[in-house]
């Protein structure tokens, strides 16, 4: 069974789009994801909609390479979000050919919550994208099971993005992952990380945003992840190590997590394998 493995930004953040989608295609990936949006004060974020001139050096690329754009990220939904100011966004994402926009819960107005997601998928859908909630265990919608929940009020057009580690350190359930309906699931992301509970937000905080290991490095139980999931689901790696980033170059780490997810999809049963 083949499947898409796209290479989330996270991974490579100080990597602009162009040369970040030219070490995706040297590791042999079919796909990025692209953060267009600054999430934190101490990372990157690329306004290619504000950036004409990178926006064509962000396609040039894509010719270049025959990869594809297949998420954009991540639009943090707070209590003084309009939907209606992210249009911008939502017109770069279907510029570049995205499939999905990330958005993520910071409102803890779980109603409104709710209604500005359904309204961000509509704009996204008008676009032809969709909109996948990624739920983090520090914020107001923890698990897998209260974003299952919140995307529910929100409308049929919201998807669900399970991350391998959130979906670890939040004590999500795979009996809930297995029973998401495919239009909820439309990719996840893939990552590794030692196991070691309980955990506070500085450790959560730090594992997510700078230190992960690549698929079948830590402790995480991936296969029984995957296996809860269609086996053709794209997979995102989001696998941020600024300490290896710092020894090797981003370029090596990015071929070292390409080179351990494909063993680790491989050695799985062969209803969970990736392309070779």
């Amino acid at each position: 069974m083949t499947r898409l493995l796209s290479l989330a930004h996270l991974t490579a953040i100080d990597l602009a789009p162009p040369d970040l989608i030219h070490a995706a295609a040297d590791a042999g990936l079919d796909a990025v994801g692209l953060r267009l949006r600054r999430v934190t004060p101490s990372s990157p974020g690329y306004p290619l909609v504000d950036d004409p001139a990178l926006m064509r050096a962000t396609r040039a690329a894509l010719r270049d390479t025959g990869l594809a754009v297949h998420d954009v990220e991540f639009v943090r939904i707070e209590p003084d979000t309009d939907p209606e100011t992210l249009i911008p966004l939502l017109d770069a994402g279907a510029a570049l050919g995205a499939h999905e926009v990330i958005a993520a819960p910071y409102d803890p107005d779980l109603s409104r919550l709710s209604d500005r997601l359904g309204a961000l998928a509509d704009l996204a859908g008008a676009r032809g994208l969709g909109v996948s909630l990624e739920f983090f265990p520090w914020t107001v919608v923890p698990t897998l099971e209260a974003a299952v929940a919140l995307v529910e009020r929100a409308g049929p057009r919201v998807g669900l993005l399970p991350d391998s580690l959130h979906f670890d350190r939040s004590g999500s359930r795979h009996e809930t992952l297995a029973a998401l309906p495919a239009q909820r699931l439309r990719f996840a992301h893939l990552c590794d990380a030692p196991v070691n509970p309980p955990y506070d937000e500085e450790a959560l905080l730090f594992a997510a945003r700078a230190e992960r290991l690549p698929p079948g490095r830590g402790g995480i139980d991936l296969a029984r992840f995957l296996a809860a999931m269609p086996p053709d689901l794209p997979l995102g790696l989001e696998v941020p190590q600024t300490t290896r980033m710092a020894q090797i170059g981003a370029a090596a780490v990015i071929r070292e997590t390409a080179q351990a997810a494909r063993a680790f999809l491989a050695a799985l049963p062969d209803q969970d394998r990736t392309k070779p």
